[in-house]
Formats: structure tokens, C-alpha cells, sequence
């Protein structure tokens, strides 16, 4: 205590500790806005660093032009997963060796995963949500629920568009690694079941539904599967 303040009586002691605590309760009310804006700035300032990180494109994605924020970075699947709500490509393994991202680029398959949604600008992009018009499922589709060619469903979507991708590369007179004379490339109404297999190898099935995936592509190449019976036992004799 200074000695001005032993002079002075306890009451006005008493109202002097008053006024300064009045005081610096005001001054700590006043200064806490301030405070508590400098910190809002600093998020902001963080925020606006996440976003100067980011760039504009624009995806055609099944027939729509598509035009999102994303860091370079981002592959093709986590854009259409997180970023457009398309969450029928699959995230299996994330390093291309399943298959159950795969997407349709200007008409051949591409695992989604393994591609920059960046390097994708003014390509075709179709997704499984965009094989189907309307009410109308297209015909790899039906061939699938008629044959059975999946069990827990998860890389289906990748089979189908691999299988769509696989009708038009024969269509185109592509030729594979099992194919006997590379002179005469083999067409839809002969595509032999190993062909299919060697064709197909890049999908993965973990519920094993292969046989129903081989029927599925014969049916929707026009040929007549056989029955799941004899598939069945075509596959133990092999």
C-alpha cells in the first residue's frame, strides 16, 4: 500500500478498489471483442489459404458439365465421390488393382482411382449412375440381375463398366493377350469364355461371382449363356 493510500479512510480505500476493479472489468469487456476478432481473422486467413491450394475445372460427367473447387491433387474418384455425391465407383483398394472405380473416358474404361480429376478436363466421363436412360437400364445392367453376376454388390459397378468398355473394344476389333490369330480379332457373337476371363482380369470379385459375370457379358455380347447349373459344373470340372 503507498503511503497516499494509508491517508486515505477505509470507506474511500474501499470505493478506489471499486472504480479499478470497475475499470479493468470494462476494459477487459472492450478488449475481448478485438481479441476475439483477431482470432476470427486468423482462421480466416487459414481458410483462404485452403483455398488459394484449390483450383476451378470443369467435369462432363455423364452428359453434364460439372464445375467444382479442388486441390490438384484430388484423384477422379474422391471428385465424384466427395465432391458430386456419385457414389457408385467404388474405393476398393485405392492403388488400381481391383477395379471397382472403374469409370468410362471417352468411351474406354480407366481406373478412377490412379487419375487426376485435374487431367480430365473436356473428356467423357461416364459413371454407372450414367449408363441407364431414364427407366431403361442398359443392357450390360439387365445382363447382370438375369445372370447373377454379382453377390454383395460392392464392385459391380466397376464389372459393369469394364464390361460395357469390353463390348466396344471388340466392336473396335481389339485383340487380347489369349487371342489365338491377332489377323482375325474375334467378334461379339464368337467371344469364347476366355476371352471374356483374359478380358475382364483387371476386376476383382472378393464373393467370386465369376461365373455369373462370364454370362452376364456373353448374354449382353447376344450370345446364350448357359444355364447357372452348368456353369457351376463347367467351373469344378476345370
Amino acid at each position: 500500500m503507498t503511503e497516499e493510500e494509508q491517508k486515505l479512510s477505509p470507506k474511500q480505500r474501499s470505493r478506489r478498489n471499486f472504480l479499478g476493479q470497475s475499470l479493468f472489468t470494462a476494459g477487459a469487456a472492450i478488449a475481448a471483442p478485438s481479441l476475439l476478432n483477431s482470432c476470427q481473422n486468423k482462421t480466416v486467413s487459414a481458410s483462404n489459404a485452403l483455398v488459394e491450394g484449390e483450383t476451378m475445372i470443369g467435369l462432363k460427367i455423364n452428359g453434364q458439365l460439372k464445375t467444382l473447387n479442388i486441390e490438384p491433387r484430388v484423384t477422379l474418384l474422391d471428385a465424384l465421390r466427395e465432391n458430386l455425391g456419385l457414389t457408385g465407383s467404388k474405393k476398393g483398394c485405392d492403388h488400381g488393382q481391383c477395379g471397382a472405380c472403374t469409370v468410362l473416358i471417352d468411351g474406354q474404361r480407366a481406373y478412377s482411382c490412379l487419375t487426376l480429376a485435374i487431367m480430365q478436363e473436356g473428356n467423357e466421363i461416364t459413371t454407372i449412375e450414367g449408363l441407364a436412360t431414364e427407366d431403361n437400364l442398359h443392357p450390360v445392367q439387365t445382363a447382370f440381375l438375369e445372370n447373377d453376376g454379382f453377390q454383395c454388390g460392392y464392385c459391380t459397378p466397376g464389372q459393369i463398366c469394364a464390361s460395357v468398355a469390353l463390348l466396344e473394344e471388340v466392336n473396335n476389333g481389339s485383340v487380347s493377350y489369349v487371342t489365338r490369330d491377332l489377323t482375325n480379332p474375334p467378334e461379339l457373337a464368337s467371344l469364347s469364355e476366355s476371352e471374356i476371363k483374359e478380358r475382364m482380369s483387371g476386376n476383382l470379385c472378393r464373393c467370386s461371382a465369376y461365373n455369373g459375370i462370364v454370362a452376364a457379358v456373353q448374354q449382353a455380347a447376344g450370345q446364350t449363356p448357359p444355364s447357372p447349373a452348368a456353369s457351376i459344373e463347367h467351373s469344378q470340372v476345370g
